[in-house]
């Protein structure tokens, strides 16, 4: 009479738990180092906010000054200037912003570096800002 196999073999068995150790291995450097990437993307999301802040600002001067509608043009000399055009008035908590050559002459641009303080190295994004309201 033939006999029947009734489960897995040691070697089987063995096999199965190498092969999901190898795919761990492989997997986890990927997921472990997203807090960097996390930082990076919300660093330039809020650069992106501020750079859209600038330009709708700007297009709010040009129709108006910041005398007659400070509702829709706030007066923008350098680069920290531009929070007043955000959502709130101020940099989200843990940024700020190094000024770059602060300017008076509308419509010239100016490139600051949005920084997030606390983590090592610090991370840093670019973005530009357009001088209004003068």
């Amino acid at each position: 009479m033939k006999q029947v196999q009734r489960g897995f073999t040691l070697i089987e068995l063995v096999m199965v738990i190498v092969i999901l150790g190898v795919l761990a291995a492989v997997a986890i450097p990927k997921f472990v180092d997203l807090k960097g990437d996390a930082q990076q993307a919300s660093m330039q999301g809020v650069a992106g906010a501020a750079a859209s802040a600038s330009a709708i600002n700007y297009g709010g001067c040009s129709i108006s000054t910041a005398a007659s509608a400070p509702a829709k043009c706030k007066v923008v000399n350098d680069c920290d200037d531009i929070k007043e055009a955000l959502s709130g008035g101020v940099w989200p908590a843990g940024y700020s912003v190094t000024t770059g050559t602060p300017s008076t002459t509308n419509g010239t641009a100016m490139t600051c570096t949005l920084v997030l303080a606390g983590f090592t190295p610090t991370p840093a994004v670019t973005f530009e800002v357009i001088a209004a309201g003068n």
